[in-house]
């Protein structure tokens, strides 16, 4: 039985406007899947689009943004575990819950039921590895589980942490996993490449031109550094370069608009990564969503 309505796409597709329009039509509400909209007072530069969620001049509910404050560590763990108490009260109240966003590790995580875990760090196993050398480090992790990823022993803090992760992970209990069982039915939007690349450079424009600059001024002023900023994005990482004098406005626009658009490719290399894991996304244009198709887009999901 269907449980969960999942609409994904790459950014600027339209994605959270249509599951804004469906929740609103299935008695439904909607539950953001973006890494960065998590966080408050990071409005343009993260993409939420308020008006998105207005239909017939009333707000359709939202959850999981505005979350954290600028400059708070949020991550993959924590999103799951917001994401099942948010589920499980819109599933008590009766309401359909809509999952959209263009994050593929929150959505795979969720859909996936892939088991989090927030692991603690141990000083007493980094004292004892603290004088080992990358090599005998890469060794010992190798003795404690087959390695599946081998970027894991290719920076000595990096492998640090993943022999903590496996110790932590051969010593705990077996723990009964609180996940609810989705059964999700996923939607895709797709768009032919150029048409996308004109999506995104249109919406660049237009958020610059509603003051995303200056965003970006208020945060550094209310103390968020340059260096935090850098880490939340790459509206946040251009802007703040040229705020700071290293680069022109020009410059910026230009790096930020083509970094956008691979950033926009990388989205659909996740999506596509999916669906060969066994993933169903079923793949809507995008065109659809936005002309007078839009109606019966509404009515295949609908049904």
């Amino acid at each position: 039985m269907i449980n969960l309505i999942t609409i994904l796409g790459p950014t600027a597709s339209g994605k959270t406007r249509l599951a804004a329009l469906l929740a609103n039509r299935i008695n439904g509400e909607v539950i953001s899947a973006d890494s960065r909209q998590v966080y408050k007072g990071m409005d343009l530069g993260t993409g939420k689009d308020y008006s998105d969620y207005e239909v017939d001049g009333e707000l359709v509910p939202y959850h999981l943004i505005d979350i954290a404050d600028p400059g708070e560590e949020y991550n993959v763990f924590r999103y799951q575990q917001d994401f099942i108490r948010v589920y499980n009260d819109i599933i008590k109240r009766g309401r359909i819950p809509v999952m959209c966003g263009g994050t593929g590790l929150y959505i795979e995580s969720v859909l996936g039921a892939y088991r989090m875990e927030s692991v603690p760090q141990n000083d007493e196993l980094r004292a004892e590895l603290k004088h080992k050398s990358l090599e005998e480090l890469a060794e010992k992790l190798r003795n404690i589980k087959p390695l599946h990823n081998i970027t894991d022993t290719t920076d000595r803090n990096r492998t640090i942490r993943a022999i903590e992760i496996a110790v932590f992970e051969n010593e705990k209990k077996p723990q009964i996993s609180t996940l609810p069982e989705i059964h999700s039915l996923i939607f895709g939007i797709a768009y032919d490449r150029s048409k996308l690349r004109q999506r995104i450079t249109q919406r660049l424009k237009n958020r610059m031109g509603e003051g995303m600059i200056n965003e970006v001024k208020d945060l550094l002023s209310s103390g968020v550094s340059a260096e935090k900023l850098d880490f939340y994005g790459l509206e946040y990482r251009y802007i703040t370069r040229y705020v700071t004098g290293i680069i022109s406005y020009d410059e910026m626009f230009s790096l930020l608009n083509t970094a956008i658009h691979q950033f926009a490719k990388r989205q659909t290399t996740w999506f596509r990564r999916m669906e060969r894991k066994g993933f169903t996304i079923h793949w809507l244009p995008g065109e659809w969503c936005m002309d007078k198709k839009l109606e019966y887009v509404l009515q295949i999901v609908e049904k």
